[in-house]
């Protein structure tokens, strides 16, 4: 900006000079700008990564909460005595999917049904192609009969019916219907584990129970207590922060769900499998996952119809996400049948259907 300015000259005669200015109103108007761009953008970043923390925070309480609750509530169950194959199937069963099961309640009764919905669909992909794509990596996968026979095809089923009843949303009544189909599935599951036909099972909810070591109602009543409670704050922390994520960014928080909170909540599966493939407990990998989709599907999705029904506000949820979930099981079930096995250029197959469907969520 160009200034003028007239001051006496010699004999009192005035002159005018010509001089850039260069702290003019613009300028400065300007320079506020970036100011209050920057300050505006540093608060964004703070809050992103404090709501990071939350649900990185969040989730290890949660997932280290759902383990005592598990323990004790199972212990608890046998202190009662309670049949072992019930406290596999309501007590273990559950309590393996606890972590997805709290995420979502709390997400659905905050009318986040994309949280909850997302959540269910990334743990169940992630199931089959990380996890599964990842042990398949550091040993050969063997696939027993029975799994082939009960578990697979119940699961896959279970998958494929949350699938299409996800679609536009949850209702009430689809909530009901998948809570009827999970209580039929583990009476026919596990009829046959009550007639004592799969003393493997047995040995390992006993195992599990440690019975060197018997039970106390009243000390495995606290620990369930405490472990529910642990359960309940981290999984509230872990929705509070993806949330929060999601609106600093600019993001669905169903493309937060898939990603950030699924994959937090199936770390102890990814874990576990790892652990098992080193010592070449394969066939347990496999019942495993197929056992946790099947909850996933059938209970979690239940509870997110039941505590918080509505629609969905991203569509991508209903097309590309429920699209790559029924694309991974249905291949993770024919892999699983063809020889038996799942090789390794299978598991990362599943992994390369893991890193493509990321991206077109975003």
């Amino acid at each position: 900006m160009w200034r003028t300015t007239t001051c006496p000259g010699p004999g009192g005669a005035m002159s005018t000079s010509v001089h850039a200015s260069t702290s003019g109103p613009p300028v400065r108007s300007k320079r506020m700008a970036w100011d209050r761009e920057g300050k505006a953008m540093a608060a964004i970043m703070a809050s992103v990564l404090l709501a990071l923390l939350a649900v990185v925070v969040g989730l290890f309480v949660l997932v280290k909460a759902a383990d005592v609750f598990v323990s004790g509530a199972a212990r608890l169950s046998a202190a009662l005595k309670v049949p072992p194959v019930i406290i596999g199937a309501a007590v273990i069963g559950f309590g393996t999917s606890a972590p997805e099961m709290v995420v979502s309640a709390i997400a659905a009764g905050q009318g986040k049904l994309d949280l909850a919905v997302g959540n269910v669909i990334g743990s169940n992909v992630a199931n089959l192609s990380l996890v599964l794509g990842v042990a398949s990596l550091l040993c050969l996968m063997n696939v027993s009969s029975g799994v082939l026979r009960k578990e697979a095809p119940l699961s896959t089923a279970a998958v494929l019916l949350f699938a299409v009843l996800v679609q536009g949303g949850l209702e009430r009544w689809e909530g009901g219907l998948l809570l009827a189909t999970l209580v039929a599935a583990l009476v026919w599951l596990f009829t046959g584990n009550a007639k004592g036909q799969d003393s493997e099972l047995l040995g390992e909810i006993e195992e599990f129970l440690d019975e060197d070591d018997p039970p106390s109602a009243r000390q495995e009543s606290l620990r369930a207590f405490i472990g529910l409670v642990g359960v309940i704050v981290g999984a509230q922390l872990a929705v509070t922060g993806a949330s929060t994520i999601a609106d600093e960014l600019g993001l669905g928080e169903g493309f937060i769900a898939i990603t950030l909170v699924a994959v937090g909540t199936s770390l102890p599966e990814l874990t576990t499998a790892i652990a098992a493939a080193r010592k070449g407990e394969d066939e347990l990998i496999v019942g495993n996952l197929l056992g946790s989709n099947l909850f996933n599907s059938l209970a979690v999705g239940a509870i997110a119809g039941l505590v918080g029904p509505g629609t969905l506000d991203d569509e991508r949820l209903a097309s590309v996400g429920v699209g790559a979930m029924v694309l991974v099981a249905l291949s993770a079930w024919l892999f699983m049948g063809t020889r038996r096995t799942v090789e390794k250029w299978e598991g990362i197959a599943l992994l390369g259907a893991y890193a493509v469907t990321l991206p077109l969520l975003a």
